[in-house]
């Protein structure tokens, strides 16, 4: 599996996937960092990657000892769907 990255510069999560980028835009807020939308190429949808993106932007975002707030639904669905990221919510 990939990993997952931060890139600061465009504010988003990245995960590289078969020559596509699966992406997590974000803004910041004090103490927290607000995902603003979710992204995955046409071609890899279905197939679980938005999920791993999510996963491993949940897990930078834990590791800067930081909150999470959803700001789009397949966030929210993930994060229901997953009570072991409970921690972060704000």
């Amino acid at each position: 599996m990939n990993r997952v990255r931060d890139n600061k510069s465009l504010r988003r999560f990245e995960h590289d996937v078969e020559g596509g980028v699966a992406f997590a835009n974000y803004r910041l807020a004090p103490g927290a960092i607000i995902i603003t939308h979710t992204e995955t190429p046409s071609s890899l949808r279905g197939r679980g990657i938005a999920s791993q993106l999510v996963k491993g932007a949940l897990e930078m975002i834990r590791a800067d000892g930081l909150k999470v707030i959803a700001g789009c639904g397949f966030v929210v669905d993930y994060l229901q769907k997953h009570p072991e990221f409970a921690d972060l919510e704000t």
